[in-house]
């Protein structure tokens, strides 16, 4: 299960809906006001690695393959 979609555990839950409600109000994301989970990439939604500067919001992986569409130059 990841961490953005729990919805998945309903299936084997539909026919027990006391059991249900239960579930999604113990294991329901967190809302967040601030935080690491807040910036996610754009392109794959990642947490980690996030590169916010200039606006780009991409992870450092999705940066890497488009680092030359954008317009960054590799020195060295």
């Amino acid at each position: 299960m990841t961490y953005s979609n729990y919805v998945k555990e309903f299936k084997q839950l539909k026919s027990k809906p006391e059991k249900l409600k239960k579930y999604i109000k113990h294991n329901a994301p967190k809302k967040r006001s601030c935080g690491i989970s807040l910036k996610r990439c754009n392109r794959c939604g990642r947490i980690r690695g996030h590169i916010s500067k200039y606006g780009l919001h991409l992870c450092r992986q999705c940066f890497r393959k488009n680092a030359i569409n954008l317009g960054f130059k590799k020195y060295s």
